[in-house]
């Protein structure tokens, strides 16, 4: 099933998320269901709170086109070597920026089925792994560059929304409107 992706300025995506407690059939199908929506969405990876989830999870598949589960995640060690590389989220649409991360990493985590495994990954898998873990944090990757940037585009996020309530305000009172209309009408007929 497709989940709704959650955006910039949604309070979700700045809390620090809670440990998954058990794996269970629902977690299994909450991590199948991230895959399906991280897929549908064309991203590369996908955290718990980005689809409204305040629990410690994410999916991720980078060029290997392997689909992976991380449950609990830890990242018990990062290189010293860092690299620089243009990120982007499925909960910014629309907005990169060159962010500087180091080039390898291992991580900790529960796979689907429960089981623990520890993973050490760099180029594109590294990268991933530590932008979905900032998520957990409550941590963007805009927060990660140019100070001015960050601010900009969460004002521009900000104004997006604004707008977007204002619209479905004015959708709501045009169908209260019709509705009235159509009540007059048959109220009208019935006499």
């Amino acid at each position: 099933m497709i989940l709704e992706i959650t955006k910039l300025g949604e309070e979700i995506l700045r809390k620090k998320a809670e440990p998954v407690a058990e794996v269970t059939d629902k977690i299994r199908k909450l991590a199948d269901d991230m895959l399906e929506t991280m897929i549908e969405a064309n991203g590369v990876g996908l955290a718990g709170p980005q689809v409204g989830k305040n629990l410690r999870i994410f999916v991720a598949m980078a060029d290997d086109d392997v689909k992976r589960v991380f449950i609990n995640p830890q990242i018990i060690k990062t290189s010293e070597e860092v690299e620089e590389y243009e990120e982007g989220c499925l909960s910014i649409p629309q907005v990169y920026e060159s962010i500087t991360r180091p080039s390898r990493v291992t991580v900790q985590a529960l796979n689907e089925k429960g089981r623990p495994f520890t993973l050490d990954a760099d180029g594109l898998l590294a990268r991933i792994i530590q932008h979905e873990y900032d998520h957990l944090d409550g941590i963007l990757y805009i927060d990660r560059g140019d100070k001015d940037f960050a601010e900009k585009t969460e004002a521009q996020f900000k104004k997006r929304a604004e707008r977007a309530a204002q619209k479905a305000k004015e959708k709501e009172a045009k169908a209260r409107k019709i509705a009235a209309k159509i009540a007059a009408k048959e109220a009208k007929k019935a006499q």
